[in-house]
């Protein structure tokens, strides 16, 4: 595997990406962690530099794994200090046993600066009447190996018939995130109220797709609906947008928003519009199915899907 993904272990079916390696469904947290290759450690490592033949101290320390001495980011404050995977997966136990939830994947990227854990809850909504086209509510639990960034929370749900994902993290409802500074002690106590805020959230985000599968998008509508998703962008080095014209990813959008995976569940209207801008995210735009997890959830990917899902309602409602 790349650098973007580490070490992945998944219970169940195989997630989107097909990466990692597959573990019996009833592990506990920390058979999860072990399996997946998370049952190592971090130390701050004083940084010291030469001059004029004396080593000096840089008042900064490294971050850095204990098992490979891998270093995983420079601390600037000696006041900072790192949430260890161990103490990340017993919290995530209690929070997963207490809440009735099951783990399903946990990983490693960009070689153990993102710990991470996708568990199960036990919610979901349908679209339509057939209830086929089915949500599962899911929590992204993070623990950063990096400076200035905290261990969070966030759902994402995950739709089942192409198991597109996309992060309410969140722009809309704030309150489904928590985050624990790295300066203070882990609060686990703090954590126990995320799930309720995510069952409400869910529940939102429910009503916000079953609002967007009665909403029909008319043909111009939609053309400017992928071209503010994926915007043209001549000069990579600007990177400035431009306007009347449609990127290469906008037109796939427009290839795929009838055929992707679910198309027929709610034809012609901006619940097909959103998944199609979701299914590229997740499954084609980029190199690598490596750089799209990684995107998908914590860079470029999750901004443009959230964008999306933001402007399909804005487009809806004018409908």
């Amino acid at each position: 595997m790349s650098a973007e993904v580490e070490s992945i272990a998944w219970a169940g079916n195989a997630p989107w990406h097909g990466m990692g390696k597959n573990v019996q469904h009833d592990r506990s947290p920390r058979e999860m962690q072990i399996a997946a290759g998370l049952d190592w450690h971090v130390e701050k490592v004083p940084l010291q530099y030469e001059h004029e033949q004396r080593i000096r101290d840089a008042d900064q320390f490294a971050l850095v794994r204990s098992t490979d001495g891998t270093m995983l980011d420079i601390i600037k404050s000696d006041n900072w200090e790192p949430v260890q995977n161990d103490a990340a997966f017993e919290f995530f136990d209690r929070f997963v046993t207490l809440n009735r939830m099951t783990m399903d994947v946990a990983g490693s990227l960009r070689d153990g600066k993102i710990v991470f854990v996708l568990a199960k809850m036990n919610q979901n909504f349908v679209i339509g009447s057939t209830n086929e086209d089915r949500t599962d509510g899911y929590l992204l639990f993070t623990n950063p190996h990096r400076y200035g960034q905290a261990v969070d929370i966030r759902l994402t749900p995950i739709r089942v018939v192409c198991m597109n994902t996309l992060s309410l993290a969140l722009s809309t409802a704030s309150k489904a995130a928590v985050k624990f500074s790295h300066r203070r002690t882990f609060d686990v106590e703090a954590a126990q109220s995320v799930f309720k805020e995510s069952l409400w959230t869910f529940s939102n985000y429910g009503e916000m797709a079953r609002f967007l599968a009665v909403k029909r998008y008319s043909n111009q509508a939609l053309q400017h609906y992928f071209d503010e998703c994926f915007p043209y962008v001549p000069n990579m080095h600007t990177r400035r947008p431009v306007t009347g014209q449609s990127s290469a990813n906008a037109k796939r959008a427009l290839e795929v928003v009838e055929s992707q995976p679910g198309a027929a569940y709610a034809t012609g209207t901006w619940w097909n519009a959103v998944n199609a801008v979701t299914y590229l995210t997740d499954h084609k735009v980029g190199n690598s199915a490596e750089t799209r997890l990684h995107s998908a959830w914590y860079g470029k990917g999750e901004r443009r899907k959230r964008q999306a899902l933001e402007l399909a309602i804005k487009y809806a409602e004018a409908a």
